[in-house]
């Protein structure tokens, strides 16, 4: 039967209806289905809000909740649904369709639950994991270290992060793609700032310069940077000077030496290395064969060390730059570089500089250079060689065609007149030679 005007109605189904002036309940916005109805009759979908028949009925079929009615409703079906009472004559009675949400409004929902529960951007940079972090670790942000994470170059020296808030700052860097030189100079971050540092540079391949110099890192530390240095390929700058590094350390630095074919520059002034890492470090140095430029200044090389060492400068051939100033070579330390400037043809830059080295020790530092083609510079200032092992250096530069040797300081050394009548007659032979000392000595006037 249908009914031309619509009137306001409650469905009273068994089990399902309820009272009057009570609301229907809703699951997620959409209307439950009544516990007592079949399920097998009618499907999920829906279109429009229309409920979809399953069997034979057609979309034109298809009846809403409210305000519709469905005349072609057979008895069967009358009786799953139950008798729906309303205000109106009981000689009226009305069937109600379910309305179902279809596929197409529940893949609706969905993108709109995604709109607004979507993740944050992705975090280049990684400032939102710094502030996580220094929360996490109760450490107070660098607002420094904010205003420049974007920077290719980021200078952090002195900022006083210690252990904690050098995690913090390594947690960050994982993933940020800007920096590309980084220089935590003097932070005290100990062993464990290190070791975070070094977690970080096994993720992060954009950092390719990293100064830790000044940080008392010390063996702990000096682990884990080690093992970084076995994975990490695009380091390319290392700086590690004063940070109490000693015989220990350079037992783990050593197969990161041998292993790493990468780094191109390695500071490892102002340590502890003693006799134990001359022989150690000098046996890594014949096997690397990346490094450019290695600085072991201000340390305790001296006799077996030193002697080890100098071997294994002979057999490296891709070091150009070797700074052992403020050592202990001594004599024994000479008679190994001798040898190591006759075998060696990389090396351009030598520092032997306050080593202790006698007259004797200079002599044989002259005698591998009467074979040496490569070496540009050398420095030996502050050795008690005397005016006569500048001459003898000098004399050897003479004696040699093919010597390279542009530049010679002998600074705080005096030199006496011989010295200076040679080197102005090598002008006219090496007009380009430089050479810098401590001054002309002095002779005094003889009496009429």
């Amino acid at each position: 039967m249908v009914v031309g005007k619509k009137e306001t109605e409650e469905c009273i189904l068994p089990s399902v209806c309820e009272d009057e002036g009570e609301k229907e309940e809703d699951l997620g916005g959409i209307p439950s289905r009544p516990v007592s109805r079949p399920r097998s009759l009618y499907s999920r979908g829906s279109v429009n809000g229309k409920r979809v028949p399953v069997g034979e009925r057609s979309p034109s079929q298809h009846r809403t909740r409210v305000g519709l009615q469905n005349d072609d409703y057979t008895n069967e079906e009358n009786d799953e649904l139950g008798e729906c009472r309303t205000s109106r004559p009981a000689d009226k009675p009305r069937k109600v369709a379910e309305c179902v949400i279809s596929a197409e409004d529940y893949d609706i929902d969905l993108e709109f639950d995604c709109f607004h529960n979507e993740r944050p951007l992705y975090d280049p940079t990684g400032q939102t994991h710094y502030r996580e972090a220094c929360k996490m670790l109760n450490v107070i942000p660098v607002s420094h270290f904010l205003r420049n994470i974007n920077q290719s170059e980021l200078n952090m020296m002195h900022c006083g992060l210690g252990p904690q808030g050098t995690k913090a700052l390594a947690i960050s860097l994982v993933n940020n793609t800007s920096i590309l030189k980084l220089n935590l100079r003097d932070n005290w971050m100990e062993g464990m700032g290190g070791a975070a540092i070094a977690d970080m540079l096994k993720e992060n391949c954009y950092i390719t310069e990293i100064d830790l110099s000044e940080n008392r890192i010390g063996e702990d530390g000096s682990r884990a940077l080690a093992s970084m240095l076995l994975e990490n390929t695009v380091l390319l700058s290392f700086n590690l000077s004063g940070n109490h590094l000693d015989d220990r350390a350079a037992r783990h630095l050593a197969p990161a030496l041998t292993g790493n074919q990468k780094l191109q520059h390695l500071d490892l002034s102002h340590n502890r290395f003693g006799d134990t890492a001359g022989e150690i470090l000098g046996a890594a140095i014949a096997e690397n064969t990346a490094m450019k430029s290695l600085n072991l200044a201000w340390n305790y090389i001296r006799g077996k060390g030193a002697i080890a060492f100098g071997k294994g400068l002979g057999g490296n051939i891709f070091l150009r730059t070797l700074d052992l100033s403020y050592n202990g070579l001594g004599k024994e330390g000479a008679i190994a570089l001798e040898e190591a400037l006759k075998l060696n043809n990389t090396l351009e830059d030598l520092n032997i500089s306050n080593n202790r080295m006698p007259l004797e020790g200079a002599i044989h530092v002259a005698l591998g250079l009467k074979e040496n083609t490569t070496l540009r510079i050398l420095k030996m200032s502050r050795n008690p060689m005397q005016s006569a092992g500048c001459f003898a250096i000098l004399k050897s530069v003479q004696a040699n065609p093919e010597s390279a040797i542009e530049f010679l300081d002998f600074s705080d050394i005096d030199v006496d007149r011989e010295f200076e009548d040679l080197f102005n007659t090598m002008k006219g032979q090496l007009p380009n030679l430089q050479v810098k000392h401590g001054g002309k000595i002095k002779t005094a006037l003889k009496k009429s």
